[in-house]
């Protein structure tokens, strides 16, 4: 078996990955996105990429570029799944789903499962409307984005209208959330193909609760109201494997945030009892 993980050789998770594929006798390609081409020729649709790219593809990293870079990059994963053959992980349905917060965050809802009251607009007047009936206490997202970077919470009008036209200047998506009050934590699920392997409490003294941001982690082991809800949120995204962010309110109740499908887990692995990458692996073999 070969395997290409799409990402950066020297990047922490790509190296954790690399090891265990190695340990397994399985051989592996690093590939940034921006190295990925397609050939194409008489009515073959897609007899090559410019790699031998194997048997599987790990994605590891999609970042982010213009709108024909990003389109070109998941469309020819769809290509290598749908012509080539080529097992995707994440596929690139699941991608797509994932890398797109509103997108996500319909999929939750549809489901059934608790997420906040959200508004998505690209009209600062409609916006300006929903942050009042959001109670004028929002989170604001960028649309694509991880690691809490790039979010703002916005509790009052002058501050809400200096930020909306700032993003409407730059023809941004207003992505706006109500905020949900709580203890100043937040759990991390990860599951890996249908299973959660581990999970942990962040804590920080901000309203934000991401590790990239200075939160502590502490272990968790989830009970059963937080493995299911878990794993109906995959599984209405359809990854195969994926960090799921929930916030606890202080009313108890339990808020999606997020579903990753192209999760860290460097925070995780610090409390985490067995090896992440190593556990990916073996899934996937």
């Amino acid at each position: 078996m070969k395997v290409t993980i799409l990402g950066s050789e020297n990047a922490w998770h790509v190296e954790a990955l690399i090891r265990a594929f190695q340990k397994r006798g399985v051989v592996v390609n690093v590939l940034r996105a921006k190295e990925m081409k397609a050939f194409i020729k008489g009515d073959t649709p897609c007899p090559g990429v410019g790699t031998d790219i194997g048997d599987v593809v790990l994605v590891r990293s999609l970042p982010g570029g213009s709108l024909e870079q990003v389109i070109f990059r998941v469309d020819l994963l769809h290509v290598l799944e749908e012509v080539k053959d080529v097992e995707i992980v994440n596929s690139p349905r699941a991608l797509e789903r994932t890398v797109d917060k509103m997108y996500t965050t319909a999929l939750l809802s549809r489901a059934g499962l608790k997420v906040p009251e959200t508004y998505i607009t690209e009209r600062y007047e409609d916006a300006m409307t929903a942050f009042k009936e959001l109670g004028c206490d929002v989170v604001v997202k960028p649309l694509f984005g991880s690691e809490g970077r790039g979010m703002i919470r916005v509790t009052d009008p002058e501050t809400a209208h200096r930020v909306f036209m700032a993003l409407y200047q730059c023809r941004y998506v207003y992505y706006l959330q109500r905020f949900i009050p709580h203890e100043g934590s937040d759990i991390r699920v990860f599951v890996v193909n249908g299973r959660v392997i581990a999970a942990m409490k962040r804590h920080s003294s901000d309203w934000r609760c991401n590790v990239a941001l200075g939160a502590e982690v502490s272990p968790l082991d989830p009970d059963t109201s937080i493995v299911d809800l878990s794993l109906r949120a995959v599984e209405a995204v359809g990854a195969f494997y994926a960090g799921v962010d929930i916030l606890p309110s202080k009313e108890g109740e339990l808020y999606l945030l997020e579903v990753n499908g192209i999760p860290g887990w460097r925070g995780l692995q610090q409390v985490a009892q067995s090896d992440i990458a190593s556990t990916i692996v073996d899934a996937m073999l």
